[in-house]
């Protein structure tokens, strides 16, 4: 057997040997991978709203460096951060979809290759065993020297397959080591979002806890107004019975702020009492919702608006997968009507806005907001459940549910 050959069965033995024991991704079993069929989808809708996020963070962090009330400033500062927590989220999510992607095609790829480990194994031992038989001895074995003749040239044509297969053997390992490189790299990515995330949510906790200390003073009016509306929860016979009850103390809160004050003594008694003002009219109907708008939430749509849900029943809002323990934010500026335990939505935000719309948000793990407080679009109102329990978001006008996607 000529040298040429001989190279390219050691070339091939060596390739076996490789793609045998592939390397593993450091720490592939502490990253929960998604399924191959959603991680595409998972992929693009992370980068989506990552890059939505971090222009909410940009305009809101210039909102406040424009701010003149120090109030507005460190609203619109808590915002921002709570964008810049969900622009962490998404980068999370995208970081875990490549991975998950990065693993799925190698998983395929070391399918392939195990199918092609067997015969290349044994045309390797083989051409080895023939290399090592010196001349002399083959022609000592039973059989003519004809036989030996004819298997070396057997084997000399071979030598053209065995550099293609051996070839495209280095390929599929190339394309393998740099799978593994892709998956460090999206594993860092990840490990650092987290880590970005992390730092996050300690700068919004101190800020929150700022606000919470700079607001003390103002909060009995508060507290009294949060009891009325836990005990309206009492006695609302369901949830959307609450959110009426709460539309209508809103209208007679308006009505009230509408009114005129209190008329002064006139200087001359004689003269004739001006006309009274009339009280501001209700809005109208074509009123939109605060410019603020947003989604509370990051995640995957469940439940669309209109949909059927499990009770037979279209859906009246919609319900999201986020991430366990995300950042949940106001939808838009309004007022804190309820916060608190509702029973079998566990803890849910009710905001009323101005021009006679109310958002709902149900789901809630933890609560940062009380009745009474002021909010603006991306303020951050609490997290989701951690345990995985969906968010529901529902956006209504005059009591009457509305699609939020059309103003998104």
């Amino acid at each position: 057997m000529n040298r040429t050959a001989l190279h390219f069965a050691l070339a091939a033995t060596i390739c076996a040997a490789l793609f045998a024991v592939l390397p593993t991704t450091r720490a592939q079993t502490a990253v929960q991978l998604i399924e191959p069929d959603e991680a595409e989808a998972a992929l693009a809708r992370a980068t989506r709203e990552s890059r939505r996020a971090e222009a909410r963070a940009a305009r809101l962090s210039n909102a406040a460096e424009a701010a003149t009330e120090a109030a507005q400033r460190t609203a619109n500062e808590a915002a921002a951060l709570a964008a810049r927590i969900q622009q962490a989220e998404a980068e999370i999510e995208a970081a875990r979809a490549r991975y998950s992607i990065v693993r799925g095609e190698r998983a395929a790829l070391t399918a392939r290759l195990a199918k092609k480990q067997e015969p290349t194994a044994r045309l390797t031992a083989a051409l080895q065993t023939a290399a090592r038989r010196p001349l002399a001895l083959s022609a000592l074995q039973p059989g003519s020297l004809k036989d030996v003749v004819h298997v070396r040239a057997v084997l000399a044509s071979a030598v053209p397959q065995i550099r293609a297969r051996t070839a495209a053997l280095r390929s599929e390992l190339d394309r393998g080591r740099a799978l593994e490189t892709q998956a460090a790299r999206a594993l860092d990515q990840l490990r650092a979002g987290e880590g970005a995330l992390r730092d996050r949510r300690v700068e919004l906790a101190a800020l929150e806890n700022q606000q919470r200390l700079a607001s003390r003073t103002a909060r009995g009016a508060a507290l009294r107004e949060g009891e009325r509306a836990l005990a309206l929860a009492e006695e609302a016979r369901d949830l959307d019975g609450l959110v009426d009850r709460l539309d209508d103390i809103a209208a007679l809160r308006q009505e009230l702020a509408a009114l005129p004050g209190p008329v002064l003594r006139p200087t001359n008694l004689a003269a004739p009492l001006a006309a009274s003002p009339t009280a501001a009219p209700s809005p109208a109907a074509s009123t939109p919702p605060p410019r603020d708008f947003q989604l509370p939430v990051q995640g995957r749509t469940l439940v669309g608006f209109g949909a059927k849900r499990d009770s037979g029943l279209a859906s009246t809002g919609l319900t999201l997968a986020p991430a366990g323990g995300a950042q949940v934010v106001a939808p838009g500026r309004g007022r804190v009507a309820f916060a608190g335990v509702y029973r079998g939505f566990g803890r849910i935000v009710i905001i009323e806005h101005d021009g006679g719309w109310t958002s709902l948000v149900t789901g809630l793990e933890r609560v940062n907001v009380a009745v009474g407080d002021s909010v603006i679009g991306g303020s951050p109102m609490g997290v989701a459940d951690r345990r995985g329990t969906a968010v529901t978001f529902e956006l209504r006008r005059a009591g009457n549910p509305v699609n939020p996607l059309q103003f998104l």
